[in-house]
């Protein structure tokens, strides 16, 4: 799969602007604030149909305009793709695949497969539990359409549910057989979704634990640890046994939307007892192994997009991760940088054809 071309109108700084892509790599270079991560955004956007870095649609077009267009041209399985990302301004965001309308987004998830590594992955370490749950549903999603249409399935129950607790208390009231429904409901497809995670992480974090050794070239110890009340007992005696809590809390206590992926060093969270160094690595190799992941279940490698990547590493590890690159036939990569030689110097080293844009 290649990314030929993008053009964009009116998407966050950029007015008017097309890019034609070399195959294997192309950079992205200049100073702060001139688009080169934007460009990146837009690649995401066209592959998941919303931004890595802003998920607020308005927010994304350029100020004074009501609009943006996000034009790609793709060769994939020997075809031709054209995939159209539009939005205006009270109006619903539209995709569209050679000319046609998706019905729903998620039909889009996981045809365009991609992986991003930021600086603001920093996220996954720092904030709360539903950041990191995104991750692993993100990663599963791509590979996995059925697993996305229950997790889409679970989050509208567990909406109903809320709501319908909201309702006992405005009113005072309960109704034990709407609450039942919604109850199995939830237990149906929670522990689909958390069968599939147990079997993820299972697969997963092998392959990330390579990773790491070799990104950190350390001894440490790290690990990935799956947390979920589901291991207490089936979610239909979970959701029974909390009900006087969720009346009171007016909010579903238990599920799989508790679940949490603990990221731990010699033991330890990383958050707490990683050093910067090893927290960057933790994350590259957290990234590197979901391309590994998706190439896998795919058959195919995902465009991988490396944002600001000597933000997080120092030049030597990142040559390090360019020849990986070079070495297990990635793809194609679209790289940011604010120095163009250093940026060059570095991917020159993989003998590959590569493209500079000078923004």
């Amino acid at each position: 799969m290649i990314l030929q071309s993008i053009t964009l109108l009116n998407y966050k700084n950029f007015e008017s602007e097309s890019f034609n892509f070399d195959p294997r790599i192309n950079c992205f270079v200049g100073n702060n604030g001139i688009g080169k991560t934007n460009v990146l955004d837009a690649i995401y956007h066209l592959s998941f149909g919303k931004s890595y870095f802003n998920p607020i649609t308005s927010q994304n077009i350029k100020h004074g305009e009501d609009f943006f267009v996000i034009d790609g041209k793709y060769e994939k399985d020997n075809k031709d793709e054209k995939i159209v990302v539009s939005a205006k301004k009270g109006q619903k965001k539209m995709i569209k695949r050679n000319g046609k309308a998706y019905e729903r987004f998620s039909e889009h998830i996981g045809f365009l497969p991609a992986v991003i590594i930021s600086p603001a992955d920093r996220d996954l370490i720092i904030e709360g539990s539903e950041t990191r749950r995104k991750f692993v549903d993100g990663v599963i999603s791509q590979g996995d359409a059925q697993y996305l249409r229950d997790l889409i399935s679970y989050n509208k129950v567990l909406s109903q549910r809320n709501s319908l607790l909201k309702y006992f208390a405005a009113n005072n009231t309960h109704n034990q057989d709407t609450l039942d429904i919604y109850n199995s409901q939830l237990d149906d497809f929670g522990t689909k979704i958390y069968q599939k995670r147990v079997a993820f992480l299972q697969e997963f974090t092998p392959i990330f634990l390579k990773r790491y050794q070799v990104i950190s070239n350390s001894t440490e110890t790290v690990d990935l640890v799956y947390k979920s009340q589901l291991e207490d007992g089936p979610l239909i005696d979970l959701l029974k046994q909390s009900i006087n809590k969720d009346k009171f809390t007016q909010y579903t206590n238990f599920g799989i939307h508790k679940d949490d992926l603990l990221f731990q060093i010699e033991g330890h969270p990383v958050k707490k007892f990683g050093s910067q160094g090893q927290q960057k690595s933790y994350l590259i190799a957290l990234k590197l192994a979901q391309f590994d992941f998706i190439k896998a279940h795919i058959g195919q490698s995902p465009i991988l997009l490396l944002d600001d990547i000597f933000d997080k590493l120092d030049e030597s590890r990142v040559s390090q991760i360019i020849k990986l690159v070079d070495e297990e036939n990635f793809g194609q990569i679209f790289i940011s940088d604010t120095h163009p030689e250093r940026t060059e110097e570095v991917v020159k080293e993989v003998h590959q054809s590569y493209k500079m844009f000078r923004l």
